[in-house]
């Protein structure tokens, strides 16, 4: 199958998907019933993406992060976001080596694989910006100093509703650094169940054991930055978040970094989908998840589900690539 103007066969990967499928099921063996919340946080950290993880406390959102760490391995840290918490708190500081009388370097949590930011709103705006170099960049400026974070690095932050007592909003510039926003919600009656009757004996998280290690993480991550995007479908995502911008309620729509993500995203779909090409489809999969938090709406009372909708309008009115 190919795009209009684009010639020849192209093949999925055999195994492609071998490594991502192991992980998947290990953290569904934990969190029940969310298949599809799942794979889109799945989706992003092969995209090398930050996942935000927004709902009312007790719904799974911190046992979603852990049991994601436990399945890829690697280096991993959890940092419980608290009013007091500061900046050094979280990317480390100077301290003074008694022993030599020079200043050495203590890394923070931070410095990890996998990072837990839990109720990251709970954390002052100071604090929360102590992480904007960090997600950006992959690296932490101590004194004057760079000090670069481990490869692969990747945030999974939980966030309680900004109406709830002790809480502080993220800001704008935060935000855009998350790749997805997903709310896990409600189980179904089922889904509780089993997780009552897993849980009255056992911890399922405790059983979770690496089912990658570090290079194969990696390896499933290059491979998912090697997927081809056709630049039909390139200009599709670029269209979608163009769209945002025009529409009348947003003052700021999805921003380049938006639709860098969105295509990087689109990609990692594409890779455990077993392609190694891009599609529309993928793009349109995955727009819900990424670019409505990037909006900003004239309405200072505006909620997600305002900036939703508007992602579902600009999805309606941009006309996708013929396949062949």
């Amino acid at each position: 199958m190919a795009l209009e103007g684009q010639t020849g066969l192209v093949t999925a990967a055999p195994g492609a998907t071998a490594v991502g499928d192991r992980i998947e099921e290990a953290v569904a063996s934990v969190i029940a019933g969310k298949r599809t919340e799942i794979r889109t946080v799945l989706t992003v950290l092969l995209a090398e993406g930050h996942v935000l993880l927004e709902d009312v406390p007790g719904v799974g959102k911190t046992q979603l992060a852990r049991a994601f760490a436990a399945a890829i391995g690697g280096t991993v840290r959890r940092i419980q976001c608290t009013p007091d918490l500061l900046p050094s708190d979280i990317t480390g500081l100077s301290m003074l080596d008694q022993a030599t009388g020079e200043l050495r370097f203590q890394p923070g949590p931070v410095f990890a694989n996998i990072v837990i930011a839990d109720e990251i709103n709970r954390a002052s705006p100071k604090t929360q910006a102590a992480l904007l170099e960090c997600m950006a960049e992959g690296q932490v400026t101590v004194d004057g100093i760079t000090h670069r974070l481990p490869s692969p690095f990747l945030v999974v932050a939980t966030q309680n509703p900004v109406d709830m007592e002790g809480t502080f909003a993220l800001p704008e510039a935060q935000r855009d650094r998350f790749m997805a926003r997903l709310e896990l919600g409600y189980p179904d009656l089922d889904a509780e169940l089993a997780m009552v009757q897993a849980r009255e004996t056992a911890q399922p998280l405790d059983a979770v054991r690496p089912v990658a290690d570090e290079a194969a993480f990696r390896a499933e991550i290059e491979a998912a930055h090697a997927v081809r995007a056709h630049e039909l479908v390139e200009r599709y995502a670029v269209r979608i978040s163009r769209a945002t911008r025009e529409h009348p309620e947003v003052r700021l729509g999805a921003s380049p970094r938006a639709t860098l993500q969105l295509v990087r995203a689109a990609k990692a779909r594409a890779h455990l989908e077993g392609r190694d090409w891009l599609s529309p489809d993928d793009v349109k999969a995955l727009a819900s998840a990424v670019l409505p938090h990037h909006l900003v709406l004239h309405d200072p009372q505006a909620r997600i589900e305002d900036a939703q909708r508007i992602v579902a309008h600009a999805l309606a009115q941009t006309v996708a690539p013929v396949m062949r």
